[in-house]
């Protein structure tokens, strides 16, 4: 079996910390998985980062390389951006592309890669407009957003249950665009 690559990129929220069963979740179905992380996300998984990219036999990035340096991923079949937080949501959606993963996300849409989004956020910013405004945007420009029903959905500021995001269907959505392409 040829061996699909996943890009996993992960903003800095709560179920982030589950990153590594999500890895070996992916690689027990195929993937080749490459970890991607906002900046600050990187930061909570600091001490985690050696051993996560022994994990996926990749460097874990956060960061553009250089220009000039060669790559050092495959080439993506499809990203998964998950959990995706507000801020990289809306940047997203705007074009903003200071943080790398937001970059090659945004990147994305014009090269065509299949992506899969899921939101993690509290219930307080789902309030706000903006998040509505970026979900439709991206949705539009074919990203698979899973907010909602058969995706996330909001918890209450303070109640999150990060063991209860739904990493299943994310990863599920992922192998469902590939497999249709």
């Amino acid at each position: 079996m040829t061996s699909r690559t996943l890009y996993l990129f992960a903003s800095a929220a709560p179920p982030v910390f589950d990153v590594a069963r999500v890895i070996e979740t992916a690689q027990a179905d195929g993937w080749d998985v490459c970890l991607g992380l906002t900046p600050t996300a990187a930061r909570w998984l600091d001490d985690s980062l050696d051993g996560l990219a022994a994990l996926t036999e990749h460097p874990v990035r956060s960061e553009y390389k250089v220009p000039g340096e060669p790559d050092v991923w495959p080439k993506a079949d499809v990203i998964l951006f998950a959990p995706a937080t507000f801020n990289s949501i809306n940047a997203w959606a705007l074009g903003l592309t200071s943080s790398f993963v937001v970059g090659v996300v945004a990147e994305g849409i014009g090269k065509g890669i299949p992506t899969v989004a899921m939101p993690c956020v509290n219930a307080a910013y789902a309030q706000h407009p903006a998040l509505d405004r970026s979900i439709t945007e991206l949705r539009e420009q074919g990203i698979t957003v899973l907010y909602g029903e058969g995706g996330f959905t909001p918890n209450p500021p303070g109640s999150g249950k990060p063991k209860a995001y739904p990493w299943e269907a994310a990863l599920a959505a992922a192998r469902q665009i590939v497999d249709q392409t």
